[in-house]
């Protein structure tokens, strides 16, 4: 029984880095790309009997999401015993519910035509919304960045820190954390009137002379972010750094983070950096992933990975 890994041109970067990880070279894709925009990736070496891990995160464009499928297809067709989907980010899981009438549930939708494509399992790394493993009828690894985390909390050695969410709904999160690293708790409460659009913010709980660490698992435009950081910096906070699974970061976002009193930004490497700021720090998953397959291959437990749910 063999193992290939193979990449889309989203992860190519992270692919590599994941493949010499675990100790070999990444799988030759090549993909013919039409005069209309037409796409068509081909496996360049044969896959029959393998078990095929396919890389690719799906932040928009589509096009990424149907390179996977496209992928997924070839593989299938090729005759491979099994194919896991390794999807670093799994774009459009804010869409994991009917929050207003006449919406697609599109994590759903997406859970669906991996699925019909023919994928075996599912890797994945802090879904926006936990239930969305419960939509699919495969195996979903479900790895979480804490993992790492919590290593580069403990070595900023801050006897004293406080564990911030930016939201309502990341406060689950950065409870785990607070419990885990035995340390006080903010919350900052925004309302929206519209998306991407914060109306006004409020803190709850004492951050006066702390250094306050906000835990998020994603930073789209950095507005809730960068809102939070200056408003807990304005009521007394030594320092705010944020660690952050997933760098969206659309928009104005970079202007917003350099323009702001965040400390630094700590992000993964699940989606590639479209900017440069001086505040970003990047830690690669490559090695967490790499281990996770070798795991997988062998049978092995997995659950040591999974430190903060």
């Amino acid at each position: 029984m063999g193992v290939k890994i193979f990449a889309g041109r989203a992860s190519e970067k992270l692919a590599k880095q994941i493949a010499k990880s675990y100790g070999q070279e990444l799988g030759n894709v090549n993909v013919n790309v039409f005069s209309d925009g037409e796409f068509q990736p081909s496996l360049e070496e044969t896959v029959r009997g393998q078990d095929v891990f396919i890389v690719q995160s799906t932040m928009p464009p589509t096009e990424n999401i149907f390179e996977l499928l496209l992928l997924i297809d070839a593989a299938r067709r090729a005759s491979a015993r099994k194919i896991i989907a390794v999807i670093p980010y799994f774009g459009f899981a804010r869409q994991d519910r009917k929050d207003k009438p006449r919406v697609a549930i599109g994590a759903k939708l997406k859970a669906n035509m991996l699925m019909a494509a023919g994928v075996d399992r599912i890797m994945t790394m802090d879904f926006h919304a936990d239930q969305i493993q419960g939509f699919f009828e495969v195996p979903v690894d479900h790895l979480y960045a804490s993992t790492l985390f919590l290593k580069e909390i403990e070595k900023l050695g801050s006897e004293n820190m406080v564990i911030a969410a930016p939201d309502v709904g990341g406060a689950k999160r950065a409870n785990s954390y607070s419990k885990k690293l035995d340390c006080g708790l903010a919350l900052c409460h925004k309302h929206r009137k519209k998306a991407n659009e914060i109306a006004e913010m409020t803190v709850i709980g004492e951050v006066e002379g702390k250094d306050v660490i906000i835990i998020d698992d994603m930073c789209d435009t950095a507005g809730t972010l960068t809102k939070a950081a200056d408003l807990l910096m304005d009521k007394g906070a030594r320092s705010v750094r944020a660690f952050c699974t997933h760098a969206v970061l659309s928009g104005p976002a970079y202007e917003r983070i350099n323009n702001s009193q965040i400390t630094e930004l700590i992000v993964t490497d699940t989606i590639p950096l479209n900017g440069k700021s001086d505040k970003i720090r990047v830690i690669t998953v490559a090695s967490l992933f790499s281990d996770v397959i070798n795991k997988l291959i062998h049978n092995k437990s997995i659950s040591s990975h999974f430190v903060i749910s």
